[in-house]
């Protein structure tokens, strides 16, 4: 079969006879002249069988979705169709044969499907023949290529690290995999090739990256599910200016070659963790609109108004977002459904205020002249103005009142669906106090080089102080990618451990190839890892990453089609040396 593909079929080939093969997309008698859309991987042309073809009795048998070849001679259409690439030629069948058959579609292969994400995902052999998936996995295609090939051009060497591996405390859970060789013991799954680009760095390769596939145990989400892929990079000899502008160029250069949505030039915007918390009270702000987090806590220093006095007793804040020209907007009701929200992000409520010649709103009537004109002033008011505002805990403010200004900004139509705006967020704490625990932990990667070494674990009594230099690259409120300058003194990396409550003797058995490795000559080096999926799903405007992969697990973790997480057979738990052992149930 010399089969060509449809796209490459056009008018330049009138009266040649070509081989094409696909699936029917579509079958239509009009009066005896039977039209097939013809698909293939390139997109649809047209075939027509007249009454008095021998393939006629065939084509007049053929379903929608049945494989077929077509041999048949290129002619001009009378009525052109411009939304196809075929759409100035059709095909006159002289040969049609049946390759295989199709039984009943559980869903139609259209565009706008009906039916729902987990029946899509239990037959996505058949989703992928939508164009619109079919495409997203293509662009995947030509941007891992695009990836590749500027890698290359940047001096990186492309290396594959193991997908075996040993669990680590890395901030997620593992997936272990049982060895049958060593009884009881286990393989982990990589979160991340970490350690193992390192190792690269002591291995003198000083640029590597790969494609790497990376495995967490987390609840499945719209931007996160159990396997994604990112593009994995570490160089030697580097600073933090030196990793940020290879990952600046990445960003810009794929964002713009395959979007056509307006990119924040180079340099991205550069914002330290603790001002994006304080001015969007988020490490992943979206930058598309103004409405930044203001703190108005002085205002209200001598107020009478019991709730805010008791707030700054308490030695809390007093934030505020102003939607500008928007208080017409909202209703009574509008605004109960934003308290609700705010309440639902765990703040105790939401004051608000309108702005005209007459300042209306929950706490109008409790503030004095004094508290209005200076909120007058501080927030650089104007008639219509919506004032919205949160006191308690800075913690709970700051985050309550980023989640609040996202969904204003939403409500409002303020988040530009043409923009693409990129920042880079660093100076991160090496720490944070988890509050479940009652104990610090680090706050991202645990590898990070602390701003002045290992002295910047003397002070011991101000951790939440001490910076990294780690970073993370967003987008339109998206973590892109994160990176960081590791730290590569051993008794800084075990110090930084034993603050968090690892003993060094734990955390040398743990990192045992770090340990041993980076005795033997380890340069300082840094590196990042672009989220491939993250990437891919904004260029595409797609609402999860299940959009942007071939084979996703559900929504639930469930592989619907190939029916995992399933049971082992007796034989393959006894191989393993594994039992399962039934709880008691106290009720029974």
């Amino acid at each position: 079969m010399k089969k060509i593909s449809n796209s490459s079929v056009n008018i330049k080939n009138v009266g040649e006879t070509v081989t094409l093969a696909g699936w029917v997309a579509k079958k239509r008698d009009l009066g005896g002249l039977i039209f097939i859309d013809l698909r293939d991987r390139s997109g649809i042309i047209q075939v027509i069988v007249n009454p008095d073809n021998k393939n006629y009795k065939i084509a007049d048998s053929l379903k929608n979705e049945y494989v077929i070849e077509v041999t048949g001679k290129v002619l001009e259409r009378q009525s052109k169709n411009p939304n196809l690439v075929t759409g100035d030629i059709e095909i006159e069948a002289d040969e049609l044969i049946i390759l295989n058959t199709c039984e009943e579609l559980p869903f139609q292969i259209v565009d706008e499907v009906n039916t729902s994400e987990d029946n899509r995902l239990k037959y996505r052999y058949l989703d992928i023949r939508r164009n619109k998936l079919k495409n997203n996995l293509i662009l995947r295609n030509e941007i891992l290529h695009y990836l590749r090939n500027k890698m290359y051009n940047l001096g990186f060497t492309e290396v594959q690290t193991p997908i075996l591996t040993a669990s680590s405390p890395e901030g997620a859970r593992d997936f272990v995999v049982p060895s049958r060789v060593y009884p009881g013991k286990f393989y982990a799954l990589p979160q991340a090739p970490q350690i193992y680009k390192e190792l690269l760095m002591v291995g003198g390769f000083e640029k590597y990256f790969q494609i790497a596939p990376c495995f967490r145990d987390e609840d499945p989400r719209a931007d996160r599910t159990l396997e994604f892929y990112q593009l994995d990079l570490e160089m030697s000899f580097v600073d933090e200016d030196d990793v940020l502008n290879v990952g600046e160029e990445i960003f810009y250069d794929t964002f713009t070659k395959f979007s056509n949505k307006k990119v924040s030039p180079r340099p991205f915007r550069r914002i330290a963790y603790k001002d994006a918390i304080d001015i969007y009270g988020s490490d992943k702000p979206d930058l598309r609109f103004e409405m930044t987090i203001k703190d108005i806590t002085e205002v209200f220093k001598n107020t009478e108004f019991t709730v805010f006095k008791n707030v700054i007793e308490e030695n809390g804040i007093i934030n505020a977002i102003v939607a500008k020209n928007a208080a017409d907007k909202y209703s009574r009701k509008d605004l109960d459904n934003l308290t609700d929200f705010a309440k639902s992000k765990k703040a105790s409520g939401l004051a608000y205020l309108k702005i005209n010649d007459e300042i209306t709103g929950s706490i109008a009537k409790v503030l004095n002249d004094f508290e209005i004109n200076e909120l007058k002033s501080k927030l650089e008011l104007e008639n219509n103005d919506l004032v919205l505002i949160i006191s308690g805990p800075k913690k709970i403010v700051k985050s309550a009142l980023g989640q609040l200004r996202l969904k204003v900004g939403n409500d409002l139509g303020l988040l530009d669906p043409n923009r693409l705006e990129l920042c880079i967020i660093n100076d991160f704490p090496m720490f944070e106090f988890d509050e479940t625990n009652e104990k610090w932990d680090f706050c991202h990667n645990p590898f990070s080089l602390p701003h002045g070494g290992i002295h910047a674990y003397d002070r011991t009594d101000d951790l939440e102080n001490i910076l990294a230099y780690q970073f993370d690259f967003v987008c339109n409120g998206n973590e892109m990618a994160s990176g960081a300058i590791r730290n590569h003194d051993l008794d800084s990396l075990a110090k930084g451990f034993e603050i968090v409550g690892y003993p060094r003797e734990e955390v040398v058995s743990r990192f045992k190839s770090i340990f041993t490795a980076f005795k033997y000559g380890c340069p300082p080096h840094g590196g990042m890892a672009p989220g491939i999926d993250r990437l891919i799903m904004l260029i595409q405007d797609e609402p999860n990453l299940r959009e942007v992969q071939a084979f996703p697990p559900s929504a639930s973790g469930a592989d619907l089609m190939m029916g995992s997480p399933a049971e082992l057979m007796p034989e393959q738990l006894e191989e393993l040396k594994i039992k399962f052992e039934r709880k008691e149930d106290k009720n029974e």
